[in-house]
């Protein structure tokens, strides 16, 4: 019977958000920690005997994986904070914005895709770039 209420009272999907409210907490940092860790694991994967032993293959795997999953989570905290935080005053002080913006999320969409350690400097740059746009709003 409490499982049944219980199943019943559950969520039926689960959602995931930063904050609707708007909270006004902002932090670029999130997305710069996984845009190093893009380059880091480009890093790795390049450096990976070119073998086919299972150890190399399982580790080739694991580190792909963490590459995608930080690229996509540097897609969503620069969009979270462009999308929700940035205003049109920031726009002014910043015309190239929106362009910072695109070039970011096209450059980890271009990480998720290879493994490129040109692609992952430039992303890590650019979040560098957004996070300084970011904190220039701030003063």
């Amino acid at each position: 019977m409490l499982f049944e209420l219980r199943a019943r009272l559950a969520p039926r999907r689960v959602v995931h958000a930063h904050c609707d409210i708007p909270c006004g907490i902002y932090d670029p940092h999130e997305a710069q920690l996984a845009a190093q860790t893009v380059e880091t694991m480009v890093t790795k994967l390049l450096a990976l005997p070119d073998d086919h032993a299972l150890t190399t293959r399982n580790s080739f795997a694991r580190m792909v994986r963490v590459k995608e999953d930080h690229a996509e989570r540097v897609k969503r905290e620069v969009l979270i904070i462009w999308g929700d935080y940035m205003k049109p005053e920031h726009l002014q002080a910043t015309p190239t914005l929106h362009d910072l913006v695109w070039r970011t999320v096209k450059l980890a969409s271009a990480c998720k895709q290879s493994i490129d350690a040109e692609k992952a400097a430039q992303l890590r740059q650019a979040v560098d770039e957004f996070a300084k746009v970011y904190w220039a709003t701030k003063s």
